[in-house]
Parts: C-alpha cells; structure tokens; sequence
C-alpha cells in the first residue's frame, strides 16, 4: 500500500492587476464655437428690442410704476436716496457712470476667457449656467419690459450721464439704439456681477483676488441702484438667475466611464483565488481494514490521499 500526494492549495492564473484608468486631457470647446454663441446671444438681445419698439413702450412704463409701488409697502425703495447722494459727489458719480458702462462686459468677458484658457476642467459648467441664466432673462426682457428709473423724472430720479454731461453706456444716440434701455428686470448687470464675484472667490488664484471677487458684487448693484438704471427688485431677480443656474449646474449628474481592462480584471482576479485546503479525517480503524503502511490507525488523512493495494 503506498499513500498518494496530499493534495496542496492549487495557485489559479496569477492576478492581472486592473487596468490603470489613464486621466484623459481636459479639452474646451473650440474658440470660432465660443464666439458663435456670443453672436447668437447679441442677436437674441437686439431683436428683442426690436419686437419691443413695435409694441410701444406704455408697459414698461406701467410695470414701473408697479414695482415702485410693491418696494414701497415692503419698505425697500432704495433708489432714490442712493441716487441724490451719488449725484452729491460729481467725481464719483461720473466714476460711476463709467464703471456701469464698462466694467459690466470687460470684466465678464476678462473671467471668460481666464477659466477658458486657466480653468478648463470648471469652463464648460460656469460657462453653460452663465448661458442659462442669461436666456432666461432675455425671455424676462421680452415679457416684463420695465423703464429704468432714470426715465422717471417725476419720480425725482436724475441720470448722472445727462446731469453730468458725463460719458455713459447711453450717453449718445447711437450707444442708446444699440440696446434695450427697457431691459431693467432682471438686472443682468447684477447677476453677472455675481457669477464673476463667486468664480473669483472660488477660483481666484491668491486671497486678494478672492476678496476682490467678494466685493465686486455689492460695489456693482450699488452702482447700478445709485445710477439710477435698475431697482433693487432687479438686482435680487438677476441674482436669484444666477444662483439658480449655478445650482442646477452642481446637480446635474456626471457620468463616468468605466475602463474595459478594470471590467475584465475582475473575474479575472475571482479565478486567481486559492482553492480551500480539505479538511483531514480520521482514518478507518476497524480491525481487519487495510490501512497504508506507516499510517496507524486513529490518525488523519487527507480526503484526496489515494490508497492502493499492491
């Protein structure tokens, strides 16, 4: 009688190690798309005006009156005391004018193209709440035509670029035809002055610019309320837009791509797994029972031992 091998743990196909997923490289869109989209959405804004010359501008001046009603019973018209104190300081009231005329596309557009060209994983998110919120105001624009309160004379509203003889955003004729001076709700004077103050805060590369971003905010609607060119009403509706945009941008689930190599190394390590080791059994003892040499009675074999009789 001679005992068999005993069986030992048999080693599977040794483990394919998962597939290093490679990082692939942030990518923007192309700038001549970028640039379509801005055509696109200049397009929108001036045919807006157009449809709302046709129709006259008796709503705008009715939706007016409506919105200094509502801010006075909640107390928070504003404008007017802001107004006449602007106009107390000529230096700052012509800085004013010049600050809403300008800042309002430069510094945008400054941040635009620093997250295009410095941001790129946060460029398409920012860029597309951006896009969103504006729309939506251009529908606002085209359904709520609201005159500023600089057209509101009787009100005891004063322009500072007229007053002044300062230069403005609709300080000539032709600055004037080239937008829609009825567009005051929503104010996007102020919402994109937060969407630049929350990207700077956030992204800002060193603490004062994110101070910058902070304030830039609260300096913009001040202006925009001391300039008599929006109500506070204006200011809080663009923000919401903007916020909102913001939010539903962060929402919005991202899809991940699962590597192929990593979705094969799984059954593949399943099969590189050490098969259980038997468990020994005593082995037979009754008198008479062949047993193999060396092996007394009593003690433990393993299940796979063969047994053969020579």
């Amino acid at each position: 009688m001679s005992r068999g091998p005993r069986a030992e743990p048999t080693a599977g196909p040794a483990r394919r190690p998962a597939a290093r997923r490679t990082a692939r490289p942030i990518t923007v869109p192309p700038v001549w798309r970028e640039l379509t989209l801005i055509a696109l959405f200049y397009t929108a804004y001036t045919l807006i005006r157009l449809v709302l010359n046709d129709g006259g501008t008796a709503a705008a001046y009715g939706n007016a009156d409506r919105i200094l009603a509502l801010e006075r019973a909640l107390g928070v018209d504003v404008e007017l005391g802001l107004n006449r104190w602007l106009l107390g300081e000529p230096w700052l009231a012509r800085a004013a004018n010049y600050y809403y005329g300008i800042a309002h596309f430069a510094v945008t557009l400054a941040i635009v193209i620093w997250l295009y060209r410095r941001r790129p994983e946060h460029y398409r998110r920012l860029r597309t709440a951006l896009m969103a919120a504006t729309a939506v105001a251009l529908l606002g624009y085209w359904l709520y035509p609201l005159a500023p309160p600089r057209f509101l004379p009787e009100e005891g509203f004063v322009d500072p670029v007229q007053a002044l003889g300062s230069w403005g955003l609709y300080s000539g004729q032709s600055a004037g035809a080239l937008a829609n001076q009825y567009a005051a709700m929503p104010s996007m004077h102020a919402g994109w002055a937060v969407w630049c103050g929350l990207v700077l805060a956030r992204l800002g590369p060193r603490p004062a610019i994110r101070v910058i971003g902070a304030l830039y905010p609260l300096v913009t609607v001040l202006v925009i309320l001391a300039t008599a060119n929006h109500y506070l009403l204006d200011a809080i509706v663009g923000t919401a837009l903007v916020l909102g945009a913001l939010a539903l941008s962060r929402a919005r689930p991202v899809r991940r791509s699962r590597p192929r190599d990593a979705v094969r190394a799984v059954p593949a390590a399943a099969e590189g797994r050490s098969r259980p080791v038997p468990r020994p059994r005593p082995a037979p003892s009754v008198e008479g029972t062949p047993c193999a040499a060396g092996v007394r009675p009593g003690t433990a074999v393993a299940d796979d031992a063969v047994v053969t009789s020579i």
